[in-house]
This record gives C-alpha cells, structure tokens and sequence, in this order.
C-alpha cells in the first residue's frame, strides 16, 4: 500500500485479547477520527481447533466491534467480512440467536450453546460463529447509531485468496469444487468483487443501509436450498 502511495501505520493485533483491539482502537483514535473499520480477522475449520475457530471468528469479532463501537466518528461505518457459512446448517432457536446476539463479548465463549457438547468440531463451530457475525451486527447497529454511526456486514463465497486455496487443496477440497460447479455463478470470486461491495457499504452511498449483511456467494445458498448440493455444514 506504500507502493501505491498510501500512508500506512501498521500495528500487531490479536482480536482474541481486548487488551490488543483496544490498543488498536486508542492508536486509531490518536491519528484523527475513526472514519470506517474493516474486520477480516478469521480462521477456517481446516486451520484451527474449534476454540480457536470461536475465539477468533466469533469473540474477536464481537470485540472488535465493541472497541471501535466507543471510538467510531459519527458519519462513521464499521464491516465485518465473514462468511457465507452463517446460511448453512439449521436456524438456530431464537433464545440461542438473541445470547449469541446481545451476550457481552467477554461473555459469549461461556454460553452453554458453545459448550463442546453442542459445538463438537471446527466445522459446526465455524458455521456457529459466521451466523453470529450476522446476529451480532444487527445488535451493534443499535449501540453504534447512538453514535451516528453505521454497521454491516459482508458473508462472501469462495474467494480467489490463498485462504480458499488452502481449502481447495484441503479434505474438503471436492466439496468446494462441487459447490462452484453447482453455483450460478459457477466460477470463484477475485478479491476486487468483495473490495467493491465493501467500499460501497462503508461510503455515502450507503447512509441508509445498517445492520444490514449482504451476502456474496455467486449463488452457492440458492443452489443449497433448491437442492442441488448435499453439503450443509461445509464453511464458505
């Protein structure tokens, strides 16, 4: 981005320590007002236990949201890129969608509903937190409009990154293919698709648009639901 002629301050981050976005957070005040905030933070079910999966996919999202949710400028508008994973598997239970929903982030990995016992592996536990991002945004665009600000969210397919690579040359490699083969689309994604839809929903264009989650699938959840794939539970 230096390259490109972008002034760039560069800061490590852990989105599974607050101690960590909040400094983020602090550092990104201290520069001028917080304008936009992109959340990418996240780890597959092939990467990382699924403790790690839910510290990172659904506590850090929920943090990061809180954090800058106490920094952001008004006319500001925050993103968290999930996945399209939050439309697979059944709908949870409404009690369930509204603790995964408002239940403080330091709370949420104690919610009896991510318990190893109704969370057993990386993959219903990357599902889980993907569908969280959506509740979770719908939540924040409360707490966040108080400040004038705005929140959504962005549930991509499979994308052209060396994340979806990785997946691609992974057990559930066949997988991924089939649902692009049975996609309208039938094709991945490039990177600049996403980059387009976020830019929109971060700028003025979009000041009416909040709590809101758009979903970038190339039509994978359609193919899904009128049956055409057998793959529910395998994350986007």
């Amino acid at each position: 981005m230096e390259d490109a002629s972008y002034a760039v301050v560069a800061q490590q981050v852990d989105v599974t320590s607050r101690v960590s976005v909040a400094a983020l957070a602090d550092a990104a005040a201290a520069l001028g007002p917080v304008a936009q905030v992109v959340n990418t933070a996240g780890l597959s079910p092939n990467m990382a236990s699924v403790d790690k999966v839910l510290a990172v996919d659904l506590y850090g999202t929920a943090v990061v949201f809180e954090e800058f949710g106490r920094v952001i400028a008004p006319g500001g508008a925050g993103l968290v890129v999930s996945s399209m994973a939050g439309h697979m598997g059944e709908r949870l239970c409404a009690d369930v969608e509204q603790a995964l929903a408002t239940t403080p982030a330091d709370d949420l990995l104690a919610l009896p509903c991510l318990s190893i016992k109704a969370v057993p592996n990386s993959m219903v536990g990357y599902i889980v937190a993907k569908r969280a991002n959506i509740l979770r945004v719908q939540a924040e665009a409360i707490r966040w409009g108080a400040c004038g600000a705005r929140v959504n969210a962005i549930s991509p397919g499979i994308i052209a990154t060396p994340l979806a690579q990785h997946e691609l040359n992974s057990p559930i490699g066949d997988g991924y293919r089939a649902m692009i083969a049975a996609s309208p689309a039938g094709r991945m994604a490039p990177p600049d698709e996403i980059a387009i839809a976020a830019s929109f929903l971060l700028g003025p264009d979009a000041g009416f648009i909040t709590g809101s989650e758009l979903l970038i699938d190339g039509g994978v959840i359609a193919a899904m639901r009128a049956g055409l794939l057998g793959l529910l539970g395998l994350p986007g």
